[in-house]
């Protein structure tokens, strides 16, 4: 399934929302830190460096990701949500690709990503792209067990 993958707009702030929200609630919880991002991503992520993205298939909004600021040049891959009825087609594929690709393009030096080995589906993906698992002292969810990073290869020092 080939969708399409735009930028933030105010528009689209419902569906980070509600995406996430069914994703978590299906597979963990909400943590406080996960109400604060997802009822204020402009402010928490955008307002503060961060990308949000929307996968759209025609004009649905069926997935989203965020890429939250850590440090100079390093970035969280955060709240990737494919909409239930259509994981496994392909979008979470496409939603990492765009944000490699992205991430490359802005000269960004690494990606991390929190999250929990019972997602193996999730697990083997970020493998495929090259993610590679890192000690998790910092882990900012209580949800998460594994921690990954991928150094970006268009990386200049």
């Amino acid at each position: 399934m080939k969708v399409k993958i735009v930028s933030y707009s105010d528009k689209y702030s419902k569906f980070f929302y509600d995406l996430n929200h069914d994703w978590l609630t299906e597979f963990f919880y909400i943590e406080e830190y996960d109400k604060k991002v997802l009822k204020n991503c402009k402010e928490e992520i955008i307002d503060k460096g961060g990308y949000i993205f929307f996968a759209l298939y025609g004009t649905e909004v069926v997935g989203t990701m965020a890429l939250i600021l850590r440090e100079k040049r390093k970035y969280e891959l955060n709240k990737m949500a494919v909409k239930k009825d259509l994981r496994g087609k392909g979008i979470g594929h496409q939603l990492i690709q765009f944000i490699i690709d992205f991430s490359n393009k802005n000269n960004f030096q690494s990606i991390v990503l929190y999250s929990n080995t019972v997602l193996k589906n999730s697990i083997h993906l970020y493998n495929k792209f090259g993610f590679k698992e890192k000690d998790n002292p910092d882990a900012p969810y209580k949800r998460s067990d594994i921690k990954m990073e991928l150094k970006l290869s268009n990386f200049r020092k």
